[in-house]
């Protein structure tokens, strides 16, 4: 069996948010999900979250669609039961945004332990999310971390790293090879660009031409580091999410700049191409 991609789309990221207008119910959007051709969904819960999510399993269940579990634990001990939630789901993948949040690399590093010792008790892979205000804040932290726990790997989210260091393009050496690094410790990639201001800009938009195509580099650079380092049955996870407001920017009237459903439908569109790309490159064939 070759090697094969798997694309998601965030339950969370089907939100609008729009003053006055009431948001449809999770099922309804999953229906939209299952009905545009995703593989599966992701949920976001954090521990008083987990009854709404395990409503949704019939849902889940009637449409074919796979799970993803963004987990937020707000301590240590809390990460268990949305393991257990995701085990009940047969989530395919766990990505979990700590609410531990130790101010140095060494007093993380027993709380990404902790984590891992408890993941080894599920069939799933359990995967650190690069996410601002969580257990991997920042780059530099991460970097540290990474280097003191080599079982760790990641789900990366490259967007809050280039708002928390305000990085510049072109990337100079260093920030390349720290970029490098995280590329080639992550399993999974979520798909939302950046700027260096801001954490989700309109694709479309000309002004940030120059970011997509630093995005769609790096997807390309990480798929092919885990191609080249999985099995040949491997599967990989690419998460398109795509955030409601305040990550999604508006205008006076509180309303988007752009169509989120669309742009998400074209970074699938990116990340599936990137993959063939791969597939059919001479050398990278599996």
């Amino acid at each position: 069996m070759p090697q094969s991609l798997e694309v998601y789309q965030s339950l969370w990221g089907m939100e609008q948010r729009i003053p006055g207008i009431p948001e449809d119910p999770p099922e309804a959007h999953l229906e939209r999900i299952a009905e545009a051709g995703y593989v599966g969904a992701c949920l976001d819960p954090n521990v008083a979250e987990i009854p709404d999510c395990q409503r949704l399993k019939p849902t889940f269940e009637a449409l074919k669609l796979k799970s993803m579990v963004n987990a937020f634990p707000h301590d240590v001990a809390s990460l268990e039961p949305l393991l257990e939630l995701a085990g009940e789901m047969g989530a395919s993948q766990v990505n979990v945004i700590g609410g531990v949040m130790p101010l140095t690399a060494t007093d993380a590093i027993p709380v990404v332990e902790a984590w891992l010792a408890m993941a080894e008790n599920y069939p799933f892979p359990v995967l650190l999310e690069t996410h601002r205000n969580g257990t991997l804040n920042d780059l530099f932290f991460t970097l540290e971390v990474l280097a003191a726990v080599p079982a760790l790997r990641l789900c990366a989210d490259l967007s809050h790293f280039v708002v928390d260091r305000e990085l510049q393009l072109p990337l100079g050496a260093t920030d390349a090879d720290y970029f490098d690094t995280i590329l080639e410790r992550s399993d999974s990639f979520q798909g939302r660009i950046s700027n260096n201001q801001q954490i989700q800009v309109p694709l479309s938009f000309p002004q940030h031409g120059a970011w997509v195509a630093q995005y769609r580099t790096w997807w390309a650079q990480g798929f092919a580091r885990w191609r080249a380092r999985e099995t040949e049955d491997a599967t990989l996870r690419f998460l398109v999410e795509l955030g409601p407001p305040p990550y999604a920017i508006t205008d006076g009237d509180q309303r988007e700049l752009s169509d989120r459903w669309q742009e998400g439908l074209l970074i699938r569109q990116w990340v599936e191409a990137i993959w063939s790309d791969h597939q059919n490159a001479p050398g990278l064939a599996r």
